[in-house]
């Protein structure tokens, strides 16, 4: 084991987030204003997911008032307090940058049967 793996272990998370291409999620964010913190709900679709270890990341894509926001989340981050499954999408393919030109139904994806986790 190097010494970057070293000290990798001490910023992995007990439970690890398991979310696959073409989930629909739920991440619920830590968000600190000033002296406050609340938890800020992003939901959208894994388009993306990248790197290893504590530099993973996921790509998250939602349409807010109809104009299309991406938004990158370090899985290891300790703003993330949680990320909920919602829905599973039946996907061929790595990355869905596709649904970047699609619009309405036609940025559907199709249902896998028996995978919801709500």
């Amino acid at each position: 084991m190097n010494v970057l793996d070293q000290v990798e272990q001490l910023y992995f998370k007990e439970n690890p987030i398991d979310v696959k291409i073409g989930e629909t999620v739920k991440v619920h964010l830590k968000i600190v204003e000033g002296e406050k913190e609340r938890v800020q709900v992003f939901e959208g679709v894994v388009i993306a997911l990248r790197g290893g270890g504590t530099r993973a990341m996921m790509t998250v894509r939602k349409i807010s008032f109809g104009v299309g926001v991406e938004r990158m989340f370090p899985l290891h981050s300790p703003q993330i307090v949680k990320v909920d499954r919602v829905r599973a999408g039946k996907v061929r393919r790595a990355k869905l940058y596709y649904l970047r030109t699609k619009k309405g139904k036609a940025a559907r994806l199709q249902e896998v049967e028996g995978k919801k986790d709500a």
